[in-house]
């Protein structure tokens, strides 16, 4: 199967991600809080190092879980702004 490569906003975001749950980790180790999400600490480090910047919804929310953060909290931190976008913004004009 081949994969469409990942924009630059998916790959932003994904960065982002990789740094929220490294913050949110801590001191704790890679290896206990993917124990307690049910994933491989692997798996854990690439996402927070940005190599699997599209993790699985299920993974994201196993780890939001282990973490005690909301899919909320982790969908505003993680989204991009407008200005952030590769893609320029399309202003409607009017007449």
């Amino acid at each position: 199967m081949v994969r469409t490569p990942l924009t630059p906003e998916e790959r932003l975001r994904g960065e982002r991600l990789g740094r929220l749950l490294r913050e949110a980790r801590g001191e704790r180790s890679m290896v206990a809080v993917a124990a307690s999400a049910g994933i491989s600490a692997e798996t854990l480090r690439k996402i927070e190092t940005g190599r699997a910047p599209t993790p699985a919804f299920f993974t994201v929310a196993a780890l939001a879980g282990a973490l005690g953060l909301s899919m909320d909290e982790l969908l505003g931190r993680c989204a991009l702004e407008p200005a952030e976008s590769a893609e320029p913004a399309v202003v409607p004009l009017i007449a």
